[in-house]
Formats: structure tokens, sequence, C-alpha cells
């Protein structure tokens, strides 16, 4: 009896370890989920859009679309940082929203994404955030000094880290988390993600350094990154900042894409930032 009991206890450890060595070596897998057909701009409701590429540090060559606002130049152009799924013709909406209030807005994909080379991962997207940015600050139509930053979920940690580089006029989150570590720590209570995980997006240890605006824009019903995350993330922000809780809106449901209050809500602090800077 004893012996079946230790069998059976020796089998269960074997399973636990080798279930725990196929997460280790696949992580990559289950964070990043890219898609790799883009439709044309049109299509997805942007004929106005630009298809253009630019270069990364690291040699690679990344693809986007530059939607311009009403006027050009526009007074502010939104540089989209995507989460982890789908590609730029996902943010569409977004993009088409934004134009219409009068933002320039640029969507890209990372590398692995939108049938771009290579493969994500952190120090990979944190490359492909300073080439989006180096591109925007090269164009003609495009003022540097007005440059936003909006991240979504997992471009959240992107685009923190990328303020910290090279500050944005104003840093939009949208449902962002503290750490890809508590996030994931959240989702599989039962493994030890703290040890395990190579990307890390530490954002809740980065928050505090930033020097612009910032607006944190999270669902109170998000099922992925749960809205305590989001508001611990605010509360470790400097001033001058806003949050803005989406009634009932989950993680994936319109509202958080371009939703009317989303839409409004960042016109709204960019006319007041925009106020501000021309009293100076």
């Amino acid at each position: 009896m004893a012996r079946s009991m230790a069998s059976t206890l020796g089998l269960f450890v074997l399973v636990v370890i080798v279930g725990v060595g196929v997460l280790w070596a696949f992580q990559r897998h289950l964070l990043y989920i890219p898609f790799g057909h883009v439709s044309s701009p049109a299509t997805v409701g942007l004929p106005q859009a630009e298809e253009v590429t630019f270069p990364t540090e690291d040699g690679l060559t990344l693809a986007g679309w530059f939607v311009p606002g009403g006027t050009r130049p526009a007074p502010f152009t939104v540089l989209v940082f995507n989460g982890n799924a789908g590609n730029r013709s996902f943010r569409a909406p977004l993009a088409l929203a934004l134009a219409k209030a009068g933002l320039s807005v640029f969507l890209f994909d990372y590398r692995g994404y939108g049938g771009n080379g290579g493969r994500p991962s952190e120090a990979g997207l944190a490359a492909d955030a300073r080439g989006a940015r180096a591109y925007l600050e090269q164009r003609g139509d495009v003022d540097a000094r007005s440059i936003v930053y909006f991240g979504e979920s997992l471009g959240s940690g992107v685009a923190v880290a990328l303020a910290l580089e090279r500050s944005p006029l104003l840093l939009i989150l949208r449902s962002p988390y503290t750490s890809m570590a508590e996030l994931g720590q959240y989702h599989y209570p039962f493994l030890p993600v703290r040890r395990l995980l190579w990307d890390r997006y530490p954002s809740i240890e980065r928050i505090g350094q930033i020097r612009c605006p910032l607006l944190v824009i999270a669902g109170d019903r998000d099922s992925i990154v749960p809205p305590r995350q989001s508001l611990r993330l605010f509360d470790a922000a400097p001033e001058p900042k806003r949050l803005v809780m989406v009634p009932g809106a989950d993680h994936n449901d319109y509202a958080l894409l371009a939703g009317d209050l989303l839409i409004e809500e960042v016109v709204r602090f960019l006319a007041t930032i925009g106020s501000v800077r021309a009293r100076l």
C-alpha cells in the first residue's frame, strides 16, 4: 500500500515537473498571440491611411499605417502600442474614431506580428517602440512635441518603458497591469510564475518616474486585467493624472476599443493639456 502511494505521488510530481517545464519553454507562445495576415486599410475603414515601413535598431523592418487627422499637421499624433493579440487592423476602429476627432494616429505591428519578421519579446518590443517613435519624429507632418502614447493592455507596459526614455506629451494606458509577473500569478496562482517569467514588464516599478500627464482608462468588469491592478498603477503615478473607469466594460468590449466615453476622455484631456501649454 505504501509503495503504491509512493509510486502515485512520484508520478504526480513527475507530471507537475514536466507540465511546468512545458509552460516555461512555451511561455512566449502564451503571452504573444500574433496574427499574420493584415487586411488593407480600405477594407477596415481607413482608406486615408498611408502604408509605411520603418527600421528598428536591431535591423528589422516593421510595417504600419499612418492615419492623418482632420488637418495636416494635426495638433496631436497618437502612437498606439497594441495588446498581445491580433495585428494593427484590429485597432482600425480606434484609429478611425481618433482621426474623426482631429488626431493623427500611427498604428504599427511589433516584430512577429502582421507579417513582420522577428520574434516578440520584452526587449524586442522595446526596440520596436523606439523605432516607431523615431519614425514619427522624422515626418514633416508630425510635431515631435505633440506625440501621445496609447498603450493597450500588454502595450501599456511597452508604453510606460518608452515614456521613461522619451517622454510623450501624454501617456494613455488602457487596461494597464502592474507587472506581467503579478498578472501571470493572478491567472496561474498554482505556478511559480514570478520565478519562471522571462518578460516581466514591471510598470509598477517605473510609473512613479514618468514626467508627463497620465490618463488611465479601464473597465470595471475586466476579466483579463483585474481593475485593482489598474488602480494600483494609477495610484503609484505622479500628478497630473486622471482615472476613467468604464462601467460594465470587460477587457475586449468595444467600449474599451473605441467607445464614445474612451474617445471623449482622450480628447478632453488633450484639450486641457493643449490649453495649459498654450499659456506657457
